[in-house]
């Protein structure tokens, strides 16, 4: 079975973006014919599979790629810690309705 695989380059002088999941760095490689070494991740989640390989362009020093490898089997971590207040507070309400 063939992961999803999908690219996108973004504009920005930090190498890692942060798009609400952790991860752990488990390598980094010289690439051919480019200034910049590519840098590989695994998602910490347990039983996620999901990896991602991020690289800053050599023609063009502003821009860094980022190519992720998978689909995540979670929510995202950011999105939890916002919606578990919430979720708590309606979980607490919804008690004087019943």
């Amino acid at each position: 079975m063939k992961k999803s695989r999908f690219a996108f380059r973004t504009k920005s002088d930090k190498d890692i973006l942060d798009d609400g999941y952790r991860w752990r760095k488990y390598g980094q490689k010289s690439v051919k014919n480019s200034l910049y070494p590519r840098s590989y991740y695994r998602c910490t989640q347990h039983m996620c599979n999901v990896k991602k390989q991020v690289q800053r362009l050599s023609k063009e020093r502003s821009i860094v790629e980022t190519t992720y490898e998978g689909i995540h089997n979670h929510p995202c971590e950011e999105i939890m810690q916002t919606l578990t207040p919430l979720l708590h507070q309606m979980k607490f309400l919804s008690n004087f309705t019943s």
